[in-house]
């Protein structure tokens, strides 16, 4: 039931203040009539501090959580709301795993404006919805101003996978495919061209989705995935290079085959950045077995998030693990881990 506040929130012109990190009524009417409000559900109704929830019997859970500190806090194509829910549903399918439920944890600084605060939350909660994951409890801690960055959003998420699903870094064989669901490098140029009031003749804009319903056509199309991957931070090179340690093996690349937007590809020329290490938030990275690369590349083209997939390499047998790739011009080079921070804060 509402309670009757002295006064409603002043969304429009209010800030944050340390009242609303104390616990007291201010914390609540914060909690009802902004977070409650947007994410409504049967599970934040109960008004508990935590959430019972129904697992399916026998199910193995898988668990992941997300600090997101992304700056600036709104850019074209999102927010650190939505990419705080597309990120952690991302990691959860990564597993093979059915997402079912969101918390999330929210880091204020005192003077934040209260209606930057409600446009992230809504933004957060319609991604959710969208998704069919709901935020079922969460937090709220207010830090004094100066002593944070307009707000810092931590999701943890809970989901489940099927018997016979094993899907893992270390998983990747001599002889796969590698494939790749479409272009790279949208979600780094699109952030890094708002917090630089970078204007280029094309909008950039960020590719941040949920890709739970890709992973769940890909994994009911053939039983021969291994591996699956978000290349958010480091890009694509860093996650190969990632999956290659972990598998104790090597991958060969073909570069006319990876997808670049133009317009993203004459961003990274003009700012000096290499594609394959700028961050992405809507693609992932799928090894199987190469007599289901077909099968896998088919369904996944059949989904809207995977219309542009290709097979851009393959698994090889390298006791060094290196990456690699054949260039335009016939040669080959190394594709090495990250050096440093390319392009700092985009998750």
């Amino acid at each position: 039931m509402k309670k009757d506040y002295i006064r409603p929130l002043d969304i429009r012109n209010g800030c944050v203040d340390m009242g609303h990190g104390a616990g007291g009524r201010a914390a609540a009417q914060l909690i009802e009539e902004l977070f409650l409000a947007a994410f409504d559900n049967e599970y934040l109704r109960q008004g508990d501090d935590g959430a019972a929830l129904a697992i399916p019997v026998g199910a193995r859970l898988v668990m992941a959580t997300d600090g997101h500190v992304v700056s600036p806090l709104f850019f074209s194509g999102g927010d650190v709301g939505s990419l705080s829910v597309h990120g952690t549903i991302n990691d959860v399918a990564m597993c093979g795993a059915v997402p079912l439920y969101l918390a999330a944890s929210f880091i204020l600084e005192e003077g934040f404006p209260l209606a930057d605060l409600k446009r992230i939350v809504d933004s957060m909660a319609a991604a959710s919805r969208a998704a069919g994951v709901p935020v079922v409890t969460g937090d709220t801690k207010v830090v004094e101003k100066g002593k944070g960055d307009g707000v810092f959003i931590s999701t943890t998420g809970v989901g489940v996978v099927a018997a016979g699903v094993h899907i893992s870094g270390a998983n990747a064989r001599p002889g796969d495919a590698v494939l790749l669901s479409g272009t790279i490098g949208e979600h780094g140029v699109a952030v890094l061209s708002k917090r630089e009031s970078l204007d280029f003749e094309t909008t950039v804009a960020s590719d941040s989705a949920a890709l739970h319903g890709l992973v769940a056509a890909m994994l009911a199309a053939s039983d021969g995935v291994r591996v699956l991957r978000d290349p958010t931070r480091g890009g694509l090179a860093t996650t190969l290079n990632e999956i290659a340690r972990q598998s104790n093996v090597g991958m060969l690349l073909d570069e006319a085959a990876i997808p670049v937007l133009p317009q993203v590809e004459a961003a990274c020329e003009l700012l000096g950045l290499d594609p394959l290490y700028v961050a992405n938030e809507g693609k992932l990275v799928a090894i199987c077995a190469p007599d289901a690369a077909d099968a896998v590349l088919a369904a996944m083209r059949a989904h809207p998030l995977g219309a542009n997939a290709v097979r851009i390499g393959s698994v090889t047998e390298d006791p060094h693990r290196f990456v690699q790739m054949e260039t335009s011009f016939g040669g080959r080079r190394v594709v090495d881990w990250l050096s440093g921070e390319q392009l700092p804060r985009i998750c």
